[in-house]
């Protein structure tokens, strides 16, 4: 624990002005900074974190899971620069999944000179505008360098630069070839040492059977059903008289399997359908409604509703199945259903409403800026449109697999950027590539404020490949000369130490990551430039830890 001074100090409501605000989050960005860059690029160095004397130290190379493990600087003023750059990068992400090592370096970099020209006499607020002027102008020149990749072995190759893990890299290509950017894709802990994938038929969700009984093959571990109808709701059914209108309904149709879902069937009422001669004539698999979130199941329900060609009853609308309808029942090739998920295959819904509705889901994710909605849109999406599979990650220890699932977790959604808004040369060269439609703009700027701001973008544009460089042992001064020398499109492959066509070499990187990190990187310390009072409130949380 700090000294008992120091939390007194911690304690006091107080205000601080300029030049000190400038300082101080200066040294606050930089900690943050220096723990996040050692783990940019293929060779990275490794980060120590330990939560308390007692536990051991945890080992990462992910710049977000480092700047999400900080959560306190010692100094109040120090505090608030750090933190304001972990709410950049922590948002950048949720956002894209990767970037953020490449953000940091470029927020430390662009503040400081930053800071040196405003406490020169430079304009604040007009810094900031021709900055963020600029960061349009890299934007667009990131969009004109951007290229699509195709096939499993482009995407393979894709997936390893961004997860420096060839197996990984080998399988999300494969995987990510299959499913497409929006296909379910589950990262769940192996059975093994190895990497595992495992492809899923047809469409599912969480919420599986609610009788163990109906499960007639216990080696298979799961109820199939052939052209069920499908029943689909959020209801509570308690009592047996309640399923009679509908078991009436379903025999009235012919129908000899229904897949029921509901939010609970109660034993009483299961005890009706698992019934022997009940049985005979109808089987009937009741699993648990998708989903805990209140929109995530009623999006859920609607989809549901929606492929199976069949009509949602909703509890909160006043939905009963006093009057259900032969017609109100969706259909479906197949259905089945274990104690963890159900799914449906072949669903009989008409093709142009199915079509109509992905077209609305998918004007709605690129609407989207939360990240937890965005999910979910991706998620309902890639249940209509894509396919499913599941990627088993083993580790010879429980803490690697916990890693490794983290570093599957980040390029599965790097990935989904990079097939959805294509790829750009990686290795920084994206980046390097700028620098000249930043030197056409400074050519042409005539306001001191506006030279500066180009000024301190193209070095900063200079800084991720020189970070790369360092972080592998090489020396970036001589990197540089040498890609200054070599033909357009080249780069330095920083794993076999020499200047190559990184096309040629497979080298890339998500151009929706890298347009992300300059974007957040830019505007985030163009914002922080623009701070001229740190005000602190009293009695901040009392546990506060040493560094």
């Amino acid at each position: 624990m700090v000294k008992t001074t120091e939390k007194k100090k911690w304690q006091q409501p107080g205000v601080v002005f300029q030049p000190q605000v400038y300082q101080s989050m200066q040294r606050g960005i930089k900690q943050l900074v220096q723990a996040i860059a050692p783990t940019l690029g293929p060779l990275p160095r490794i980060v120590a974190s330990q939560r308390n004397s007692n536990s051991k130290p945890e080992l990462f190379d992910d710049g977000a899971t480092i700047a999400r493990r900080i959560i306190q600087l010692r100094n109040r003023e120090e505090d608030m620069g750090a933190m304001l750059l972990r709410h950049t990068l922590w948002s950048l992400h949720e956002s894209a999944g990767d970037g953020t090592a490449t953000a940091a370096v470029l927020f430390d970099n662009i503040f400081d000179h930053g800071v040196r020209y405003i406490t020169a006499g430079g304009n604040a607020m007009r810094l900031r505008r021709a900055l963020e002027s600029g960061c349009q102008a890299i934007t667009e020149e990131l969009e004109r360098q951007t290229i699509r990749l195709h096939g499993k072995h482009e995407l393979a190759r894709l997936a390893e630069a961004i997860s420096f893990d060839p197996e990984m890299g080998k399988l999300m290509g494969e995987i990510f070839d299959i499913i497409g950017e929006y296909g379910r894709l589950e990262i769940r802990s192996g059975r093994s040492l190895a990497l595992e994938r495992e492809y899923i038929e047809g469409m599912y969700w969480d919420g599986g059977i609610l009788s163990r009984a109906m499960i007639e093959d216990a080696r298979l571990g799961r109820a199939q059903l052939e052209n069920p109808a499908v029943l689909i709701s959020d209801l509570a059914i308690q009592e047996p008289q309640d399923l009679l209108p509908l078991l009436e309904a379903a025999l009235q149709a012919d129908v000899k399997s229904l897949l029921l879902v509901a939010s609970e069937v109660s034993e009483r009422a299961l005890s009706l359908v698992l019934a022997k001669p009940n049985r005979e004539r109808i089987q009937v698999v009741a699993v648990k409604s998708p989903a805990l979130h209140i929109d995530a199941r009623r999006g859920a329900l609607e989809d549901l509703a929606i492929i199976t060609g069949g009509r949602a009853f909703h509890k909160a609308a006043g939905d009963t199945l006093n009057s259900v309808k032969a017609e109100d029942l969706g259909r479906a090739r197949r259905a089945w259903a274990d104690p963890y998920f159900f799914g449906v295959l072949g669903g009989r819904g008409n093709p142009k409403v199915i079509r109509q509705h992905i077209a609305s889901l998918r004007q709605a994710f690129k609407n989207l800026s939360e990240a937890d909605d965005r999910k979910r849109a991706q998620e309902r999406l890639g249940k209509l449109i894509g396919g499913a599979a599941v990627l088993w990650v083993g580790a010879s220890t429980p803490l690697g697999v916990e890693l490794r699932k983290e570093l599957a977790e980040r390029t599965a959604e790097a990935m989904r950027g990079a097939i959805r808004d294509g790829v750009v040369p990686g290795g920084g060269v994206a980046l390097l590539n700028c620098r000249k439609v930043i030197e056409e703009k400074l050519h042409t700027a005539v306001e001191p404020d506006e030279r500066a701001a180009y000024n301190i973008l193209r070095q900063a544009l200079e800084v991720p490949a020189r970070t790369l460089a360092y972080n592998a042992g090489t020396d970036p001064s001589t990197m540089m000369g040498q890609l200054a020398l070599a033909e357009p499109g080249c780069g330095f492959d920083i794993v076999n130490q020499r200047v190559v066509n990184m096309a040629e070499a497979g080298i890339f990187d998500s151009a929706a990551v890298v347009k992300s990190a300059i974007f957040a990187a830019v505007h985030g310390a163009a914002l922080a430039l623009t701070v001229d009072v740190l005000i602190h409130r009293a009695n901040p949380p009392e546990s506060l830890q040493t560094g």
